[in-house]
C-alpha cells in the first residue's frame, strides 16, 4: 500500500488492453490474488497479453466483446463482477485513424465515436451498476478510506484542444474526460472513485500511425506507472507529461482566433 493508502484491486477489468496502454496496465495490475477481465479486438495479442499476466500470479480470462455492444458490455462487466469483486475498471479501448477524402468523413466520424463515446459508455455505466451493487472495501482508496470500486476513462491532452486532421479524436476525447470528471461528484458520495486519465503521445500501435512531429513521447511501461500511481490515489485527473500538458493549457488561453491560426499550421494527422 502506498502512503496515501493506495488502490489494492483484486478484480481489475480493462478495455483495449491487447496493446499500448491497456497492455501494460495490465501488466502493472498483474499479481498473485489478482483477477484480470482483459478485452480488445485481436485474440492474438490479446491472448499473449494474458500470458504474461498469467506468468505474474494473476487470474486472467479475455475477451473480444467489441466495446461497441451496449447488451454485451454490460453481460461481461456484471458477470465478472458477479463472480468476484470488481475493484477497478480501465474504460481504455479508443481508436484514432484520419479519412483520405471527405467522401468518408462521415463513416470515420461515426466509427471513431461508436468506439471513444459510446464504448465509454458501455463500460462505464454497467461498472457503476456493478460497483454500487458491492460493499466498500478498507483496501481501497485515498487515505484508508473505503472505496466500493474505482473507474479510470482514458482520454488524451488532445481532449483540451482541435487538433487538426483529428476533429472527432479531439471530441471524443473531450467527451471521455468531462464525462469522468462531471461523474466524479455524483459517484464520490455512493463510494466510488472515477478519474479522468489524459496522457500525450504514447508509444503504441496507434502512435505508431502517425507522420508527424511528436513532442515528448513517452515510453508505455513508464506512462502505465504514472496511471496506476495516479488512480492509487484516487486523483480527479490524471494528466501527463507535464511539460505538454503546459504547452496544451497556454495555447487553450490564448484567444481563440489566434489558437485556431496556430492550430491550422501544424502537421495534421492523415
Amino acid at each position: 500500500m502506498s502512503k496515501s493508502g493506495s488502490l489494492i484491486p483484486s478484480g481489475v477489468l480493462i478495455t483495449g488492453a491487447s496493446s499500448g496502454i491497456g497492455e501494460y496496465l495490465a501488466r502493472q495490475y498483474a499479481a498473485p490474488g489478482i483477477r484480470l477481465a482483459l478485452t480488445g479486438r485481436n485474440a492474438e495479442r490479446l491472448e499473449a497479453v494474458a500470458e504474461i499476466c498469467r506468468t505474474k500470479g494473476a487470474a486472467v480470462e479475455c475477451h473480444t466483446t467489441p466495446v461497441t455492444d451496449a447488451g454485451a458490455m454490460r453481460a461481461l462487466i456484471l458477470d465478472f463482477a458477479a463472480r468476484g469483486r470488481l475493484d477497478l475498471v480501465l474504460a481504455n479501448a479508443g481508436i484514432s485513424g484520419g479519412f483520405k477524402d471527405w467522401s468518408g468523413f462521415d463513416a470515420h466520424v461515426r466509427e471513431v465515436a461508436a468506439v471513444n463515446i459510446d464504448g465509454v459508455f458501455n463500460t462505464v455505466n454497467p461498472a457503476i451498476e456493478a460497483m454500487l451493487g458491492q460493499e466498500a472495501s478498507p483496501l481501497l482508496g485515498q487515505n484508508r478510506m473505503p472505496l466500493r470500486g474505482q473507474i479510470g476513462v482514458v482520454a488524451s491532452l488532445a481532449s483540451f484542444l482541435p487538433l487538426p486532421g483529428a476533429a472527432i479524436y479531439s471530441a471524443s476525447k473531450a467527451f471521455a474526460r468531462v464525462y469522468a470528471e462531471a461523474l466524479r461528484s455524483q459517484l464520490a458520495p455512493k463510494g466510488i472513485g472515477i478519474s479522468s486519465i489524459c496522457p500525450g503521445f504514447v508509444v503504441s500501435r496507434m502512435t505508431a500511425k502517425n507522420r508527424f512531429p511528436m513532442p515528448f513521447l513517452m515510453e508505455t511501461e513508464p506512462a502505465a506507472r504514472r496511471i496506476a500511481q495516479g488512480l492509487a490515489e484516487n486523483r480527479a485527473r490524471i494528466a501527463f507529461p507535464w511539460p505538454m500538458l503546459a504547452v496544451m493549457r497556454l495555447l487553450e488561453s490564448l484567444p481563440y482566433p489566434l489558437t485556431s491560426w496556430l492550430l491550422s499550421r501544424a502537421p495534421a494527422k492523415e
